[in-house]
């Protein structure tokens, strides 16, 4: 029989991960299993992982992954951009949702990060309302019972600063009380010129075991950000397309430096509360209310007018966010001789409130040139152009999930799930209200046969619905999305090998799918599919040398058999990580390739790119660590995608870092 983590030990074993094989991953099944053992896709990138490529956005993460889009709209200051075979997902931290709204969008800061998985597909069953691409969970970085920490100092181009203070350990004699304080402040110019972002981030968190079966865990973060956006929307012609003037630098800003602004300050506090009842039942619960304040003022191109000249509109948002979040878990486990029974029942509810003043101008200000665009002409927003909206949603959700293993051989895991989702639009400003009133039955399903030799091949079924909480054009709600996917795949961990491989084919369609426009905005058209392979592997080729390789393949196609905008049929990557222990023992490279095939607008082909990421880093005198990160290591010029806009891809980013640690 396979042995079991004990209940107030699992979230701490879930951060230790002694063998890539056997990571503790709890997002695939809100229970923790072993990444190679659960018929879910899910995919996990550690803290390790994070601070060798020296992650400075969320979407960054996953570079180096399968099935996942990132930099598709080029280095953005102000969103975190994903997509998962496909489609768009949802976002998460410590397995409660983060709220995020439109223009309203939440960024998790990754010094801050502990691990991130991603859950790959429709996962309604657990989570409730999420896009059928799936959802990407952060585990924040949590109290120790070690005392730790580290100091760390960045410097890069695109006048790139940090400074942040980690620190860690217990309290009080009996490590029954432990802490952590997460701390940093950062500055860096954006990719376009004339933008930039400066950051403030602070997390701290208290870790308090009131018994041997009872513990609390407190998390906060405070977050302030003040910047010029970065808008990277610019016309094909000029980008994919020639013109009699030539190519527009990639650098160029459409916005208006002295106007356009992206303050943003958000806050969080809640709990994670383990208690065991008895040797079978323990209750888990965990809460979290989250504040968002914003203005924004974000000028873009909107459309071409001629040879050289564009219109160009305005995004203005002024307004909060307040939501809570709260899931409760009861999850009872028993044996027989040959059988290992993992029960769970939850019952979640997720509340949002958006306060804000609005206005999107079609045609701010003069027209500019598309290739040496003129700043200051035009008029700021009056407060009688503003639209007062309110948007109050709700939703609760009851779940039911068992997870079956039989003789160490077979896992099977079934569940269901009821959801009830309730969401007001107001414009106090007409005095109009759009009301949509959702519920829906979420099923999944899946098997795992758990080979002798370490090679597991599964199934699996699961569905997502997403009553999408924005308005179309003409200010009417969106219909939900409805998603549903099959799989067949094989995860192999040899147990002589410090690694794994996952391979997976999968087909998944949506119905009431979003298409960009003509003009910019979103409709809904119909059914979308995506059908694929997927290929990843991480593991130790030799003691010291690590390589982490995807390849994905996906089909994605509109309900007229047209390709779906800005996903390439092929990615592929790998990374290399090379530690001179016996040679040179503190020194270690690495370096990635990263291969984006061809992608489609409509009739505009977008061609595909290579990439290059190279690291280097010296551990010395005990306590200190020099890293030296580049990304676009040959400063590659290249169109990222197109979505009736087109998008230059991210410019070549210098940086070097040095920690002190103990």
């Amino acid at each position: 029989m396979s042995s079991t983590i004990p209940a107030l030990a699992a979230d701490e074993a879930s951060t230790t991960q002694q063998s890539e094989t056997m990571v503790i991953v709890g997002t695939a099944t809100k229970v923790e299993t072993p990444l190679v053992e659960t018929p879910r896709p899910v995919s996990s990138v550690d803290r390790a992982e994070l601070d060798d490529r020296n992650v400075q956005q969320l979407d960054e993460t996953f570079r180096y992954r399968a099935g996942i889009l990132s930099g598709h709209y080029g280095s953005d200051n102000d969103t975190d951009w994903l997509k998962i075979r496909g489609f768009d997902q949802s976002t998460y931290q410590d397995g409660l949702r983060i709220y995020r709204e439109g223009f309203y969008q939440w960024l998790p800061e990754p010094y801050g990060m502990d691990r991130v998985d991603v859950f790959k597909g429709p996962s309604s069953i657990l989570y409730g309302e999420a896009p059928p691409g799936g959802l990407v969970n952060i585990i924040s970085k949590r109290p120790t019972e070690n005392a730790q920490g580290h100091i760390d100092l960045q410097w890069g181009n695109r006048n790139h600063r940090m400074l942040g203070i980690d620190t860690a350990g217990p309290v009080n004699a009996d490590h029954s009380i432990r802490y952590r304080l997460v701390g940093m402040a950062k500055s860096r110019d954006g990719d376009l010129d004339h933008t930039e972002n400066d950051r403030y981030y602070l997390a701290p968190s208290l870790a308090v075991d009131f018994s041997e079966d009872t513990r609390m865990t407190f998390l906060a973060s405070f977050q302030k950000d003040d910047g010029v956006p970065t808008n990277a929307f610019k016309m094909p012609y000029g980008t994919i397309h020639d013109t009699p003037f030539g190519k527009v630098d990639p650098k160029t800003s459409y916005g208006e430096p002295d106007y356009d602004k992206a303050d943003r300050t958000q806050t969080s506090l809640g709990y994670e509360l383990r208690h065991r009842l008895n040797d079978t039942w323990r209750f888990e619960q965990d809460l979290r209310y989250s504040h968002l304040d914003l203005e924004l003022r974000s000028t873009y191109m909107l459309s071409q007018l001629d040879d050289r000249m564009g219109a160009r509109g305005l995004v203005y948002r002024d307004g909060d966010i307040d939501s809570w979040t709260i899931d409760n878990r009861l999850i009872g486990q028993w044996f027989t001789e040959h059988t290992e029974n993992t029960l769970l029942i939850g019952l979640d509810y997720q509340n949002l409130n958006l306060d804000g003043k609005e206005a999107d101008i079609y045609g701010f200000g003069d027209p500019v040139d598309l290739f040496k665009p003129a700043y200051g002409h035009y008029t700021p927003v009056a407060s009688s152009d503003l639209i007062h909206r309110e948007i109050d949603k709700e939703q609760t959700g009851v779940y039911l999930q068992n997870q079956l293993r039989i003789d160490d051989r077979w896992v099977l895991l079934a569940g269901v799930r009821y959801d009830k989702a309730e969401t007001d639009n107001h414009n106090r400003t007409a005095k109009s209200v759009e009301r949509s009133d959702d519920d829906q039955l979420s099923w999944s399903g899946g098997a795992m046969y758990l080979g002798p030799h370490g090679i597991n091949p599964y199934v699996s079924y699961t569905e997502s619905f997403d009553p999408v909480g924005r308005v179309d054009a003409d200010g009417r709600l969106y219909d939900p999305r409805e998603g549903r996917q099959w799989e067949l795949g094989v995860k192999m961990a040899p147990r002589d090998w410090d690694g794994y491989i996952s391979a997976a084919v999968f087909d998944l369609k949506e119905d009431n799918t979003l298409v960009t426009q003509a003009g910019g905005y979103q409709a809904q058209a119909g059914e979308r599919q995506s059908t694929g392979f997927e290929l990843e592997s991480v593991g130790y080729i030799t003691d010291h040398l690590k390589t982490t390789l995807a390849y994905t393949y996906t089909d994605a196609e509109l309900e007229n058999d047209k390709r779906a905008a800005l996903i390439p049929r092929h990615q592929a990557s790998a990374w290399l990580d090379y530690n001179f222990a016996t040679l040179l023992p503190g020194l270690a490279l690495g370096g990635g390739v990263r291969y984006i095939g061809e992608s489609v607008d409509g009739d505009t082909t977008v061609p595909d790119y290579t990439l290059v990421d190279a690291m280097a880093r010296y551990s010395f005198a005990q306590h200190w660590r020099a890293q030296v990160n580049v990304n676009n290591l040959t400063d590659k010029e290249y169109v990222a995608s197109c979505d009736y806009w087109c998008y230059y891809g991210e410019s070549r980013s210098i940086i070097g870092s040095l920690t002190y640690q103990w």
